[in-house]
């Protein structure tokens, strides 16, 4: 995602990524104001500089958000990159690692993979296969799958 994202951000769009996490996590620690606002009770605390603003929200026994709830608050974005969300139907790249604990391809139980990145030689079936070091041929790929234009930014 990282390289992949560097990749975008050469050709001039605007990226935004989106990761799904499977474990609680938090962007705040102990002693800090936000922390401590959360901690009283608030259900939403934003935090704002000249450099950066979050928005956390405690959901409380709501349901996650989905993904398309997710990403309708990002703003200004040519291309949002997704990390996980794997049961919503948006298009995906699936991405095998020989040295993964399950190597179980996904592919062909699900309709929404479009193409599969891999650090070895895998068989795609129908979908295109890359080497998850091929960077610019995945990012050329999802910019011609999701008929993105470069206007004026540079290489097109």
């Amino acid at each position: 995602m990282v390289k992949l994202i560097a990749a975008f951000i050469a050709r001039r769009l605007n990226i935004s990524a989106v990761k799904h996490a499977y474990h609680a996590f938090d962007i705040d620690y102990e002693g800090r104001d936000s922390y401590r606002y959360r901690a009283a009770g608030a259900q939403t605390v934003a935090i704002s500089s000249r450099a950066r603003f979050a928005i956390m929200t405690e959901l409380r026994e709501r349901p996650e958000p989905t993904l398309g709830e997710l990403t309708a608050a990002i703003k200004g974005a040519d291309l949002i990159l997704v990390e996980g969300f794997k049961s919503e139907k948006h298009s995906k790249l699936e991405v095998r690692r020989l040295d993964a604990m399950n190597r179980t391809p996904l592919a062909p139980g699900d309709p929404s993979i479009v193409a599969i990145a891999a650090d070895f030689g895998a068989e795609g079936g129908h979908l295109p296969v890359f080497g998850l070091d091929d960077v610019e041929a995945v990012a050329d790929f999802i910019l011609n799958h999701h008929q993105l234009r470069l206007k004026n930014k540079g290489r097109s």
